[in-house]
């Protein structure tokens, strides 16, 4: 049996083990204490150890502008073709998947496959291109939902800039960019693993061992299985997947890559999950209209909770899917024609739909002149 065929059926033994333990572990505060230790101690220290291993080359810095750009891509994406998918422009679920479409959650859904399949340089690329991504899910999703709040309950002239500054030190305080901002001081003082204590890189490494097996026990307790709630959600999932691709694909295409590693950390960095930071922003605004006793609500938190559990293990699948089959999206044409099924798949019942309500009618038209100059000339 092929290694990656083996790895990928022990990770999904690993998913099933978690979703046998859902009976278990079924109270909120069970997933929350796992989810605080996988964010806060071992994917810290799973990317410190990545990142000291890697050399710091200047090319690798624009990895942050890339994941910013696909981020504000992806915005620009959900509000002009999302209401073409049967979402009402600007609705409380318009603005909800606005805010969610274009944030990702790699820690939970990509690093610990990126990992296992890719090694730690690989994991190195991505923590450093997930800079990119907290700028847009920490900054720039808490202002535009501000500025929906603000624009939603007609509130104006109140300034939101000493919550940016508060969000800003919270972004330097969160353990993975205390991380990030450590090892790139010692990587440029020349500073690797060896060169810190024993003790303290023994501690280190335990810590960063628990990383996968605690993220796979996660999703399988976290894995939705009622489709009929998650249907119209899995489909907008699959074309965020497709747009996603096929912007992986159209760079593969255009520029070279130095390795295959590379390469498929850029197609499946982008599947990751949503981000659960948006929706901490959405709520925080649904707490400032509760106070207000508003009706009239920025956004629909029900439907951003379910975004949430099904992209997770949505993310998960599709990405491993991509690892399993070796080397075969390491090139442009496979991953653009995967992203344009994936886009395809979910407008086919609205192409249906439309070519429905067409009206073809190919019968030959009467002609009503005709008949009156001829009963004229009878007469």
């Amino acid at each position: 049996m092929p290694i990656a065929i083996q790895k990928t059926l022990s990770l999904l033994l690993m998913i099933l083990l978690g979703y046998l333990l859902r009976s278990k572990l079924n109270q909120d505060e069970h997933r929350k204490g796992m989810k605080v230790v996988i964010l806060d101690l071992a994917l810290p220290a799973m990317i410190f150890v990545a990142l000291m291993g890697v050399q710091l080359e200047s090319d690798l810095l624009l990895l942050p502008l890339m994941v910013l750009c696909w981020n504000g891509i992806m915005l620009a994406t959900s509000y002009f073709v999302l209401p073409w998918m049967g979402i009402e422009r600007l609705s409380p679920q318009h603005r909800t998947w606005m805010m969610l479409f274009p944030s990702l959650a790699p820690g939970l859904s990509c690093f610990p496959f990126l990992i296992e399949y890719l090694g730690e340089e690989a994991l190195a690329w991505g923590a450093l291109a997930d800079v990119g991504n907290k700028v847009y899910v920490l900054l720039l999703a808490y202002m535009i939902a501000m500025a929906w709040y603000y624009r939603v309950q007609k509130i104006g002239g109140q300034s939101s800039s000493s919550k940016i500054k508060e969000l800003l030190l919270a972004m330097v305080k969160e353990p993975i960019n205390m991380v990030l901002i450590v090892a790139i001081v010692l990587l440029s003082l020349g500073l690797n693993m060896d060169s810190l204590p024993g003790f303290l890189g023994e501690t280190i490494l335990m810590m960063k061992n628990i990383m996968t097996p605690l993220v796979l026990l996660f999703i399988g307790m976290s894995v939705i299985l009622k489709w009929k709630q998650i249907q119209s959600i899995f489909s907008l999932l699959l074309f965020r997947a497709g747009v996603s691709l096929m912007i992986s694909g159209f760079i593969l295409y255009f520029f070279e890559l130095p390795s295959s590693a590379a390469a498929l950390v850029l197609v499946v960095f982008p599947l990751s999950s949503a981000s659960f930071w948006p929706f901490a922003h959405m709520s925080s605004v649904h707490q400032l209209e509760y106070q207000k006793e508003s009706t009239n609500h920025t956004f629909d938190l029900g439907l951003g909770i379910n975004i949430l559990a099904v992209s997770l293990p949505f993310s998960t699948l599709l990405i491993l899917g991509i690892f399993s089959a070796g080397e075969v999206f390491v090139a442009a044409k496979p991953v653009v024609l995967l992203g344009l099924g994936l886009f395809v798949l979910p407008l086919i019942p609205k192409m249906v739909v439309w070519a429905k309500n067409l009206d073809f009618d190919f019968s030959l038209p009467k002609n009503p002149t005709y008949k009156d100059s001829t009963s004229q000339e009878r007469g």
